[in-house]
């Protein structure tokens, strides 16, 4: 049986015909390490701009996640300790239980609603702005 894969391709004394060393499979590396100026991420951290941006976000994650939870260890605990609750009828078989579940998957759609809202709004602007203070060097 033959081998279908064929040999990494070996690299060349840079002496061999004028010819510079070929990385494996023909890629010259050198091309990826042009960019060495990283970002000051500390810098940017502790920016005006980039506090005010983590706040903003805090002040609606925070509260949003308290939220859900509250809701979600509420219907746990309806679930529990509730079960004449739970079963009260409301249309034929259609339970408290049962419309209370399918409110747990509606309010986790509408929660991520409304933060691809928010983002796209409210925090994306602000990291765009961010961004191109430090593309610029301003930042």
């Amino acid at each position: 049986m033959t081998n279908a894969t064929p040999p990494p391709m070996r690299a060349r004394s840079a002496g061999q015909a004028g010819k510079a060393p070929v990385a494996f499979g023909g890629i010259d590396k050198s091309a990826a390490r042009r960019g060495t100026d990283k970002p000051d991420f500390d810098d940017i951290q502790q920016s005006d701009k980039f506090i005010r941006l983590r706040s903003r976000l805090k002040r609606f994650v925070f509260p949003m996640t308290l939220l859900f939870l509250c809701w979600y260890i509420g219907y746990v605990v309806l679930a529990a300790y509730a079960h004449d609750f739970m079963a009260t009828p409301l249309l034929g078989n259609v339970n408290v239980g049962i419309v209370l579940g399918i409110a747990q998957f509606a309010s986790t759609v509408v929660i991520t609603t409304l933060y691809v809202r928010f983002a796209d709004r409210r925090i994306d602007p602000q990291v765009a702005e961010i961004r191109n203070d430090v593309e610029d060097g301003t930042l």
